[in-house]
């Protein structure tokens, strides 16, 4: 009797399927998971950290100076609409596969072990991308040391780094306001500070001859690394908190930037030169395949990093708002970086008495060399000057925790009894290894092969690894396998834009894409500076040993199967048997009994025993289930 009273008296407890998110709170957020693979600890961290990868350099240097040199205003026609053919479907379905199946670029290939090549080509580029990526980081910290002064070193000739060629470009002007000297034959004090000391370019004589390592920059490089490992050291638990830092201090930075920049004299003839349509430009191929290649490099998809924050997410998170929430903040935070930037290069123009297109550059000479003049020219110059490279710092640094989780995630999920337990300890190693492989970035030469990594890492490679992933999800698992997966996750299926846009659309603008890249070609080059035969063939082999990693991988996959060249590819492009969501309150319909130790063949009857009652998304999965009886039925008929 006191049993049944005690009973009585106790509380009823409400099994966690059955409950809202209001009545859960934050705890939601933990039922999801496995304990030993971790996850994100708060509600925007997933959200901010794409935000984060999502929103880099590109955005800053690279944008700007496309929009304006392929028809300025004109140019956001074709950027939108590759937006919305390219870049949204592809960030949707990057993440529905990793929170699906809450697996990294390597382990997600169980939906077709046959592509597994595909993983680890994206390891490979995203490995090399990530080398390189942190020396770019070196290069602005060194800088942001260098603006805590009273006097930035790159205002001023007369420095033992100059030459008889450095000249101050601000002086007297005539009565038109010009500059009587010929700025061709000089070089600016910052363009000095960035080759010949920064760099030290001088001390090499090409790339196959580097010269020295840089100790300041070695130093710079080796801080880089161990602020990367220190937001890294606890997976997504501890870079998930960064981010909330990182990835919105830039947007303060860029508006105080904007405002600075929109009042100085000149500004408005930057902008207008910046945003002036030029429609006959839309004629141009060359047009929207820069659009093309702007979108496809500017959201990441490909590198695998959309990938593995989306493996980390509860089952049901709301990825169809956030895929639109990232993408068209992404596109309006780069519009948004070239009124920064032109503003400041019209005031620029007006005080070097030049037109617009004579001090607009983009990448690396933008943000060392043009940019750092122009901040010369202010008022507090050293102030504007630590502003700007504390947002290319923290703009910089959420892309790298992308790079280096991703690699982390998708061996650590490969062999997880052995490397989870020493996460923190593999992803120092991993980080050592990558500043050892980067020392040679340090030298007098290292940004000729700055130059060829960017150039040749993650070029035509990329674009094939990314077609390989949309066929091999729609065509060989089957777009209403895939359709049917995101409506158990979501509830709801994707519509007749993505579904197009997934099996027609976005492969036929990459196959464009690549197509184009490879009859364009053009040898690199830095400056004056032409690169030897050899460094082009190993530019080349670089690009070309991430798409070998793919046919290598069917090799593997068709080795490891039994039977005739045509039942070994059958099997090895069917799903594993374990494939699916990672958690048994969330494998429902035809996962169900894939489940180790599972014998149920029913998926309600999971859920009834284990919490006695049927959830919204159960419903979905009745749905689901009536679904593939139907198309069962109508294959035997």
């Amino acid at each position: 009797m006191k049993k049944l009273q005690g009973a009585h008296l106790r509380k009823p407890v409400t099994p966690d399927l059955l409950m809202t998110p209001s009545d859960q709170g934050d705890v939601d957020l933990d039922v999801d998971f496995a304990a030993d693979r971790g996850n994100w600890t708060g509600k925007l961290d997933f959200l901010l950290s794409c935000i984060g990868y999502c929103v880099g350099l590109g955005n800053v240097w690279r944008f700007p100076y496309r929009a304006y040199t392929n028809g300025g205003g004109a140019f956001l026609v074709p950027y939108f609409l590759m937006l919305a053919i390219c870049g949204i479907p592809l960030f949707f379905l990057e993440l529905s596969l990793g929170q699906f199946s809450s697996l990294g670029p390597l382990a997600v290939w169980k939906i077709s072990p046959l592509f597994k090549g595909a993983g680890a080509a994206m390891l490979l580029i995203v490995g090399l991308v990530a080398i390189y990526y942190n020396m770019i980081i070196a290069y602005v910290l060194f800088y942001l040391f260098a603006s805590l002064t009273s006097n930035l070193p790159w205002e001023h000739c007369g420095n033992w780094w100059n030459t008889e060629r450095c000249l101050e470009h601000r002086g007297p002007r005539d009565g038109n306001g010009v500059l009587p000297l010929n700025l061709s034959s000089t070089v600016s004090p910052s363009e000095e500070y960035w080759s010949r000391y920064v760099l030290h370019i001088q001390g090499s004589q090409g790339i196959g001859q580097p010269g020295e390592i840089r100790w300041n920059l070695c130093l710079c490089l080796l801080l880089a690394w161990v602020i990367v490992f220190l937001c890294i050291l606890k997976g997504v638990k501890s870079s998930g908190k960064v981010v909330y830092f990182t990835a919105t201090f830039p947007y303060l930075i860029l508006l105080m930037l904007l405002v600075r920049g929109v009042t100085l004299p000149g500004a408005w003839k930057g902008i207008q030169f910046y945003l002036t349509p030029q429609f006959h430009h839309l004629l141009s191929s060359k047009v929207w395949i820069e659009a093309a290649l702007q979108i496809f490099y500017s959201l990441g998809v490909g590198f695998g990093g959309l990938l593995t924050f989306a493996s980390y997410n509860t089952f049901h998170q709301n990825i169809y708002r956030d895929t639109f929430i990232v993408t068209l903040g992404n596109a309006i935070t780069s519009i948004l970086a070239g009124f920064a930037i032109f503003s400041v290069l019209g005031y620029m123009s007006q005080e070097l008495g030049v037109p617009v297109d004579q001090v607009a550059k983009a990448g690396p000479g933008l943000a060392f060399v043009v940019y750092p003049q122009a901040m010369t020219m202010l008022p507090l110059s050293p102030f504007w000057s630590f502003l700007f490279f504390f947002m290319l710092l923290t703009l910089g640094l959420d892309s790298q925790f992308a790079f280096l989780e991703t690699i982390v995630t998708a061996v650590t999920d490969e062999f997880p009894y052995y490397l989870r337990p020493k996460k923190a300890v593999f992803s120092g190693l991993i980080c050592v290894a990558m500043y050892l492989m980067g020392l040679i970035l340090t030298t007098d030469g290292g940004m000729y092969w700055l130059v060829l990594l960017d150039d040749y890492s993650a070029s035509f490679g990329l674009m094939v690894v990314v077609i390989t992933t949309c066929l091999a999800v729609t065509r060989v698992y089957g777009i209403q396998r895939f359709c049917r997966d995101i409506h158990m996750m979501l509830g709801f299926k994707p519509g007749l834009y993505f579904r197009a846009c997934w099996l027609f659309l976005s492969p036929a603008t990459l196959l464009a894409l690549l197509v184009y890249s490879i009859v364009k070609y053009q040898p690199s080059e830095y400056g004056s500076y032409r690169f030897p035969a050899w460094a082009e063939l190993l530019g080349i082999l670089m690009g070309l040993l991430s798409c070998l990693m793919i046919p290598a991988g069917m090799l593997v996959a068709v080795l490891r199967e039994e039977g005739s060249l045509w039942e070994r590819l059958q099997q090895a492009s069917r799903p594993a048997i374990d494939w699916g969501p990672s958690l048994e309150e969330n494998r429902t319909g035809m996962y169900v009994a894939t489940l180790a130790g599972s014998q149920s063949p029913k998926p309600l009857m999971v859920h009834m025993r284990k919490y006695g009652g049927i959830t919204s998304f159960e419903n979905t999965a009745i749905e689901v289930d009536r679904e593939i009886a139907e198309e069962e039925e109508e294959s035997m008929m």
